[in-house]
């Protein structure tokens, strides 16, 4: 992994949240508490606008720096998360480095094991963790029988839409959505939504490179 990567990601990841405002916004409205988008935009405009300070430093330096920043910008339970995400991520990557797909792996599951241990949550629940716990598990696992990247990508791409779409029948438990019970059930949750489009647009990038 490499920090020119990593903000030609930011970078996709913030056109990929601008263009699906209307999406979000509407899932959002539905079942959570109308600031999703907002904070979704603010975060990724606020990595983009990081470049000319994350260019120079090493890929766990950026992400930590990254991680720290969204930590004071995003509001609601987003930035917390988020931001633990990056600096775990950060941590296994300075601990481990970032030279073969199985550490990247490794250290994108630390990333999302910190998001469980600090939203106290799981998967089922309703949450972003429906896409990104069964992504970590399937990059994990194939990082470990193939170096084939694009075979990789293809993969997350519909692992992660599939963690998305299963939160449509799910009761949520977690967050503003749970006070809804039954009549969140029908619902994609956002968080997940946004999730897999931040993942599919990293892995796009990784495909058309």
């Amino acid at each position: 992994m490499h920090t020119e990567f990593i903000l030609a990601a930011a970078k996709n990841i913030q056109q990929c949240i601008l263009a699906n405002e209307s999406t979000l916004e509407s899932l959002d409205r539905e079942i959570g508490d109308g600031d999703h988008y907002i904070n979704m935009k603010r975060g990724a405009n606020t990595i983009v606008e990081l470049e000319a300070e994350l260019t120079p430093l090493k890929p766990d330096e950026a992400l930590n720096k990254i991680g720290m920043k969204l930590l004071s910008t995003i509001g609601g339970a987003s930035g917390p998360l988020l931001a633990s995400f990056f600096m775990s991520m950060a941590k296994v990557l300075k601990e481990n480095g970032g030279d073969s797909h199985a550490k990247i792996a490794a250290a994108f599951s630390a990333g999302v094991q910190a998001i469980i241990q600090r939203g106290k949550a799981n998967i089922g629940e309703k949450t972003m963790l429906d896409v990104l716990i069964p992504v970590a598990q399937q990059f994990e696992i194939l990082a470990t029988q193939t170096s084939d990247v694009n075979l990789i990508s293809k993969s997350l791409i519909r692992t992660a839409e599939q963690g998305m779409l299963s939160t449509k029948d799910l009761i949520a438990t977690k967050g503003r959505a749970a006070g809804l019970g039954e009549r969140a059930i029908g619902h994609i949750d956002p968080g997940a939504k946004s999730c897999q489009l931040m993942i599919e647009s990293v892995c796009k990038l990784v495909l058309e490179k």
